[in-house]
């Protein structure tokens, strides 16, 4: 089974409380959820391979690390995954983004797509599928589909909020792709949003209704 890792960092629940936040604005909403994508980041790229090199200082030889020939493409899930690809960039500037376009049918909840651009050399980096919020788990279960089919094989998932719906949908469709969460909630309501969540991510970070 994939693992799933909730991160407690002080500075990532501090900002997720202000994101989760109803009365926070769509500047400020989309400022902090870059910002928690990068300090995610940091430790969803925690096991890439290093190799020793020398490098000369100022005083004199040193021996250090570097991250080694690691190819790595961010995947946002249209549209609201487009929020966290910035943060990202910052951490990893290398990483070249793909875009997958799903929305979900209000009637039976299930992932439509309608748009899917991955860089042409896709199947020699590995994935990271990035999407504000992991409700239902269609949508990225859908995605992990896209990127299995087309030969991608080392692939991560990481979201601000997860319901435990939607990490169990993951789980049992693609028990090899784990999951980075800020924070998981308790469930699921008659609607398909996460409660308590922070209601609909696009929306919040784009100022649309």
């Amino acid at each position: 089974m994939s693992k799933v890792q909730v991160f407690d960092h002080p500075l990532v629940q501090h900002k997720l409380s202000i994101i989760r936040d109803e009365n926070t604005g769509s500047k400020t909403f989309r400022e902090l959820v870059e910002e928690v994508a990068m300090l995610m980041s940091y430790e969803v790229t925690r096991d890439f391979p290093t190799e020793e090199v020398e490098v000369k200082t100022p005083v004199g030889p040193a021996v250090t690390r570097i991250v080694s020939g690691k190819k790595v493409a961010i995947i946002p899930i249209l549209r609201a995954g487009l929020g966290m690809v910035n943060g990202m960039l910052r951490i990893i500037p290398n990483a070249k983004v793909g875009h997958i376009g799903l929305y979900r049918d209000p009637e039976t909840l299930m992932p439509v797509e309608y748009y899917c651009k991955l860089p042409g050399d896709m199947g020699e980096r590995d994935a990271i599928i990035v999407d504000p919020m992991l409700a239902t788990g269609g949508s990225a279960t859908a995605a992990i589909g896209f990127l299995k089919d087309r030969g991608i094989r080392n692939i991560k998932l990481m979201c601000i909020i997860a319901a435990p719906e939607g990490i169990k949908a993951v789980q049992e469709a693609y028990d090899d792709v784990d999951i980075f969460a800020a924070a998981v909630d308790s469930h699921l309501n008659d609607h398909g949003y996460i409660v308590p969540g922070l209601g609909d991510a696009g929306d919040r970070l784009f100022g649309t209704k």
